[in-house]
């Protein structure tokens, strides 16, 4: 492990990259000088402003190679993380659909970002038209095309599920609603950097920084040109009078760093993963059920059952691995996982899963102890159950 992994771990095995990543050591080096005597406001008109707004448009131009937008499709506005980014999203774009479409179709398994913004547009006359799931986490593309009429104004489908790592038919998804004159709102978070995103069929895509070896505290919204948002956000006008707020160059630095870095190491970065997960499913062995599609997922996300286990009590017992039994934004909730429920699990064996992410600093040691310790307490606590 390099210096990144032995940070973010401090003394533990790090396996809850769905939460977090730890930050590349490029992106740290690239963001200290911004940290420093680098200090100025990005929106002042003198040589040091100036200097911070420079930097600024190479971190968005890095963000949006990475996207896949080269050509300029699209305009990038950096933002407070991906929830603002999904809030402005939903609530600016559901708008633009006029009094003749105040539909809104989700999926059960969306991010908490989306679903709580979705219910509370239906306090506001929307109606929400929210798609299940099957076993495998996906959505039925026959379904979603009944559900998309031409009362929806918006669509909004996760790429990546943050909880059991299922991709979904975006690219589908988006045709059907471009068909039906609606906007296409992908949640890109999780997905971006690491699976092919369809760009071509999204008219907004949310992202997060910290999710790809990028700092906390900043994510962004892509809008496909022609897409007009009201502000969220009001204040000072900066980002084209779209999302006010003075931004911070050192965040904003960060993020490019970290969009440039996952772009340039994707398919290196793909082909560990892929041996990651190999190895966990042997290293676990077949005692644990996967959750969800084996083959429609990105490969970092483990979600795994063991029927019969208290994965409460089981996390308690083990202190130096990192890892969840759910969404780190719902942890504290004491409900069982809303996704798990949505592909069928009852409230037993939701509550018998374990998420458990990796990625680009994770190695195959870390794998083994982090399996040896938790079949050892999972076979303890079976036996005096």
């Amino acid at each position: 492990m390099d210096g990144a992994g032995q940070a973010a771990a401090g003394g533990m095995i790090y396996l809850d990259y769905q939460a977090t990543t730890p930050i590349a050591p490029e992106v740290r080096t690239a963001m200290l000088p911004w940290l420093g005597d680098r200090f100025g406001n990005p929106h002042s008109p003198h040589r040091m402003g100036r200097e911070a707004a420079a930097t600024i448009e190479v971190a968005i131009d890095q963000v949006t190679r990475a996207l896949g937008d080269a050509q300029g499709a699209g305009r990038l506005f950096f933002t407070s993380g991906a929830t603002e980014a999904a809030n402005w999203a939903i609530q600016g774009g559901a708008g633009l659909g006029g009094d003749g479409r105040r539909t809104i179709v989700t999926v059960a398994t969306e991010h908490a970002c989306v679903l709580d913004t979705v219910g509370w547009m239906e306090t506001r006359g929307y109606r929400v038209r929210i798609l299940p799931v099957g076993t495998d986490g996906l959505v039925d593309p026959a379904r979603a095309a009944a559900a998309i009429d031409d009362t929806v104004a918006l669509v909004a489908v996760m790429l990546v599920n943050n909880e059991i790592g299922t991709i979904q038919p975006v690219a589908k998804i988006g045709e059907l609603a471009r068909a039906a004159g609606a906007l296409m709102l992908c949640d890109a978070v999780q997905g971006f950097g690491r699976v092919p995103l369809p760009l071509g069929s999204c008219d907004m895509v949310a992202l997060s920084a910290h999710k790809i070896h990028g700092p906390k505290g900043i994510g962004a919204l892509w809008l496909r040109n022609g897409v007009a948002l009201p502000p969220l956000i009001h204040g000072g006008g900066q980002q084209h009078g779209l999302r006010s707020g003075t931004l911070s160059p050192a965040l904003c630095v960060g993020f490019g760093a970290a969009a440039a870095l996952a772009d340039a190491r994707r398919e290196a970065d793909s082909a560990h993963v892929m041996r990651l997960w190999d190895h966990a499913r042997a290293a676990f062995g077949p005692e644990w059920q996967v959750n969800g599609s084996t083959a429609a997922r990105y490969h970092g996300n483990f979600n795994i059952r063991r029927p019969g286990l208290d994965v409460g009590r089981l996390m308690s017992e083990i202190r130096d691995v990192a890892f969840s039994a759910g969404s780190a934004c719902a942890s504290g909730s004491g409900r069982p996982s809303h996704v798990l429920r949505a592909i069928g699990l009852d409230e037993a064996d939701a509550r018998a899963s374990i998420r458990l992410g990796f990625g680009r600093y994770t190695t195959t040691d870390e794998i083994d102890r982090a399996a040896a310790a938790i079949n050892a307490a999972a076979l303890r606590q079976l036996e005096w159950a």
